[in-house]
């Protein structure tokens, strides 16, 4: 079970009693079986949890079940833990926990590209995106301004290949994964970071690290891919939100966004379109993670709105 029950808060409300209700969120999956619903629910009544939202699919293809519960309670999250753990074992389920004010704490990689970046620091700033980012990762120097405006730390992970032909790629993933753990990170955010992560790194943060990338794939790859699409006259571009995999830019999808185009637009006109789309559908994949919405229904997504 994932929980959040390491948190200073919890730790102080399972010693000293409940001094204020908590508000928790929960999302579960596993084989559909009779009595899912009627046991989780039980696991709430037997703490005196108030649901205010309660979500559920049973997956037709997959045969598996998701749901997702908001509840209020004034015990503390550890004692709806151990309610829940016995329901755990009995379907098998993948369960997590948390407290629903507690923000994920997300580290986010660029490259030179600061509209998507921006993007992120601002919602955050503001409020309507629930991530703590105590670090940005880049592979070159451009953004660091950008990251100091917003007063976070910024690690520069230099790619260098050598007059050998060989390269510190190994090296630089490996400082990575130092910082993951350093910032007891939880979520990597992949905001036009323009370096393929290994195989190896891929599977370390698999279900935790989120990229973005334009709907053009695979039709137009390489250099340019807006200007590419400017040239074919195509009528709709778009950004795919997705779970970082092996399968290069083929992990589950979490949010996709289109964006009518006409012939009387230029190709800067599709870059910057293009880059606005890919911002705030990035920032809404981030959002619904954050929130515990997504769950994984082996190649696919379930997304509870």
């Amino acid at each position: 079970m994932t929980t959040s029950t390491t948190s200073p808060a919890v730790e102080s409300a399972a010693t000293t009693g409940p001094a204020s209700t908590t508000r928790a969120v929960l999302s579960l999956s596993c084989t559909n079986a009779r009595g899912i619903v009627h046991a989780v629910s039980g696991a709430l009544m037997s703490v005196e949890a108030d649901i205010t939202s309660s979500q559920q699919f049973d997956s037709p293809d997959t045969g598996n079940f998701f749901m997702r519960v908001e509840c209020t309670m004034e015990a503390p999250l550890a004692d709806l833990e151990r309610a829940l753990e016995p329901v755990e074992e009995e379907f098998g389920m993948e369960i997590g926990l948390w407290e629903a004010s507690r923000k994920t704490r997300a580290l986010i990689m660029c490259s030179k590209d600061g509209r998507t970046l921006n993007d992120l620091l601002f919602q955050q700033r503001a409020g309507t995106l629930p991530i703590d980012i105590p670090v940005i990762v880049s592979n070159h120097l451009e953004l660091q301004p950008m990251a100091y405006f917003y007063g976070i730390p910024f690690v520069h992970i230099p790619l260098i290949k050598r007059p050998d032909g060989t390269d510190n790629k190994a090296e630089a993933e490996a400082r990575l994964m130092e910082l993951v753990n350093e910032y007891d990170i939880e979520l990597v955010v992949l905001a036009r970071y323009m370096q393929v992560l290994s195989d190896d790194l891929c599977r370390k943060l698999g279900g935790r690290a989120i990229n973005i990338h334009h709907s053009f794939l695979p039709s137009f790859k390489g250099a340019k891919p807006y200007h590419q699409a400017h040239e074919r006259g195509v009528k709709l571009i778009g950004a795919t939100a997705h779970y970082v995999t092996p399968d290069l830019d083929e992990g589950p999808i979490i949010d996709q966004t289109v964006q009518r185009v006409t012939h009387a637009q230029s190709a800067r006109d599709f870059v910057n379109m293009g880059r606005e789309v890919e911002g705030s559908t990035l920032c809404r994949a981030v959002r619904w993670h954050a929130e515990h919405r997504v769950l994984l229904d082996g190649n696919r997504t379930v997304v509870f709105d």
